[in-house]
């Protein structure tokens, strides 16, 4: 587990790195502002895409070559991004670094499951929630504060952070057992489909997360507001992503996952209120609003696991994670569109609207995972 944190952390601090940064990086060099979302999608595309094979290429290869390749693939680009300002410049170098992601996204949370005692899944879960929270916690105001102060170069070197986690491949290799064969492709259909209820869940939530890392810098850009808003959402996030996990072993996720869904519509809501009323209410939005997207992102993932079965997990990940980015990316891109026609405080209320319709959603994939 400790060796599973250290790879995390490392891979996920070059992602949040720049998953607020590049959009403002583009703007700076002339792109439009209802296109900057292009390079964070070009990312999530890739990630979604190569993700789907991730269980194939591990039982081909093995998991610490395939683990090992994906870390490189987000490693070695990074510091190229100081070389041009471009659109097209800035994605192509995301897209390699997109496919190295997914292959850090599928196996971690696969590993995860894989080394959670009998009746602590969640909490293994919540732990590697926290993993991806502390550079979200961290690296994503950062990003931003560097962009916004000129320091590109600072972030393009920080965020070839992911090499530093090839030292910690071979102890995680030797922790685990070897991976299984691959199953018959009905197993895997089954798990496909156990995974899509908690994984749609998750993708509307995300599909708001990325509007707002997204375009919250664009909108505010001085820096500082935007820099505090972003720490308070990733600290609620980290502590609700943790916490949830404990939560779900002991009383079950019935009642828990829409509550969380609830929580980061109000959340949503009232950030959109901030941007015309004040500072005050956007930082309390953030703070509400990355309680309720922390909590959702390990009761899905729970959930999913729980629906799959032990001979789907890898599946389930791959499901789960091809969601998140899909919503991440979505948000990214087309909340662009949207907020250049009505504005981003009303696209944020239109989405928070959405967030409370898909609350049945949630509460019958919560159900159908306890009954699992």
């Amino acid at each position: 587990m400790q060796a599973l944190i250290g790879v995390t952390v490392l891979g996920f601090a070059s992602y949040c790195l720049t998953l607020a940064s590049l959009p403002v990086y583009a703007v700076s060099g002339g792109a439009a502002e209802s296109t900057a979302g292009v390079v964070t999608a070009v990312f999530l595309v890739v990630t979604i895409a190569v993700q789907m094979v991730i269980p194939s290429l591990t039982s081909r290869f093995g998991l610490g070559p395939v683990l090992a390749g994906g870390l490189i693939a987000m490693g070695v680009p990074s510091p190229f991004y100081v070389l041009h300002d471009s659109v097209a410049w800035i994605s192509a170098l995301s897209a390699v670094r997109g496919a190295g992601f997914a292959v850090l996204t599928v196996l971690g949370a696969t590993l995860a499951a894989r080394v959670a005692p009998p009746g602590r899944r969640g909490e293994s879960i919540g732990l590697y929630g926290l993993a991806i929270a502390i550079p979200n916690l961290l690296a994503v105001p950062a990003g931003a504060a560097l962009v916004l102060d000129g320091h590109v170069g600072w972030l393009s070197w920080l965020a070839a952070s992911p090499l530093l986690g090839l030292l910690l491949v071979p102890v995680l290799v030797r922790s685990v057992a070897p991976e299984a064969g691959p199953g018959p492709a009905g197993t895997r259909r089954a798990a496909v489909r156990a995974a899509l209820a908690p994984s749609a869940v998750l993708l509307v939530v995300t599909l708001a997360g990325g509007g707002v890392v997204t375009f919250l810098p664009i909108e505010r850009p001085d820096g500082v507001l935007v820099t505090v808003a972003l720490l308070v959402f990733g600290v609620t996030g980290a502590v609700t992503r943790w916490r949830s996990g404990m939560l779900a072993d002991r009383l079950g996720g019935t009642w828990l996952l829409p509550l969380a869904l609830v929580v980061a519509a109000v959340g949503l809501v009232l950030i959109a209120v901030g941007l015309a009323a004040g500072a005050v209410w956007v930082l309390i939005g953030a703070a509400v609003f990355g309680a309720g997207f922390g909590a959702t992102q390990n009761l899905t993932l729970v959930a999913a696991f729980a629906r799959a079965g032990e001979g789907g997990t890898t599946t389930a990940s791959a499901m789960w994670n091809a969601a998140f980015d899909a919503g991440t990316a979505t948000g990214a891109l087309a909340l662009g569109f949207l907020a250049a026609g009505i504005g981003l405080d009303w696209t944020y209320v239109v989405v928070g609207a959405l967030l409370a319709a898909a609350v049945p959603l949630a509460s019958a994939a919560a159900r159908v995972a306890v009954r699992s």
